[in-house]
C-alpha cells in the first residue's frame, strides 16, 4: 500500500508540474522574446534618443497595418514606406478610425521583420506603449517616434514595421 500511495503522490506531482510549466510557457516566452527580439517583437518602452546619426547609409522603412479579426476599425499607415539613416530620429503616424457607434478601446501590436532587426529598431513614442480611447466613429492620427541603431547589420537594407490593432474586449476575450 505504501508504495501505491509513493506512484500516486509521483504521478500527482508530475500533472501539477506540467499544469504550471504549460501556464508559464507563455510569460517566459514573451519575456525572451522581449530580451532577444525573436519573433520581430520591439520594446513596449520608449528608447533613448541619443544615437550619432550615420548619413553614409540608408535603410529602408516599410510601414503595415492590419485590424484584428472582426476589429472595428479603419486602421493604416501614413505612409508605405521612407527612407532613414541609422541613428536619426524620425516621425511617422499611422490613421486609426472607430466605425462603431459607440465608445471602443484599441490596443496596437508591433511586430518588426526581419525578426532580427527587432532590437535595432527603437521607439521613443509609440501609440502602441498605451491603450487608445475612440469615441463613436471618432478618427485621429497616432504618431509613431523612431531609432533604427547604427548598430543594425550592414545585410539589412529594409525593415518592416508592422501593427495589428485590436479591440481591446476582442484581446480580453481571447485569453
Amino acid at each position: 500500500m505504501n508504495g501505491t500511495r509513493f506512484l500516486i503522490a509521483k504521478l500527482v506531482g508530475l500533472t501539477c508540474a506540467m499544469f504550471a510549466f504549460g501556464f508559464l510557457l507563455v510569460p517566459i516566452y514573451e519575456v525572451f522574446c522581449d530580451i532577444t527580439g525573436l519573433g520581430g517583437r520591439t520594446s513596449n518602452e520608449a528608447a533613448e534618443a541619443v544615437i550619432a546619426p550615420d548619413t553614409s547609409r540608408s535603410v529602408r522603412v516599410e510601414f503595415v497595418a492590419s485590424v484584428g479579426a472582426n476589429g472595428p476599425w479603419e486602421f493604416r499607415p501614413a505612409v508605405a514606406s521612407m527612407t532613414v539613416h541609422p541613428g536619426q530620429m524620425y516621425t511617422t503616424t499611422y490613421w486609426a478610425e472607430n466605425q462603431q457607434d459607440r465608445d471602443v478601446i484599441g490596443h496596437a501590436v508591433p511586430s518588426v521583420a526581419p525578426g532580427t532587426a527587432a532590437r535595432y529598431f527603437n521607439k521613443t513614442e509609440c501609440f502602441c506603449f498605451t491603450e487608445q480611447r475612440f469615441g463613436p466613429n471618432e478618427g485621429r492620427d497616432m504618431p509613431v517616434i523612431f531609432i533604427i541603431d547604427p548598430d543594425l547589420p550592414a545585410h539589412v537594407e529594409t525593415v518592416t514595421l508592422s501593427y495589428t490593432f485590436f479591440d481591446r474586449a476582442e484581446l480580453a476575450a481571447a485569453n
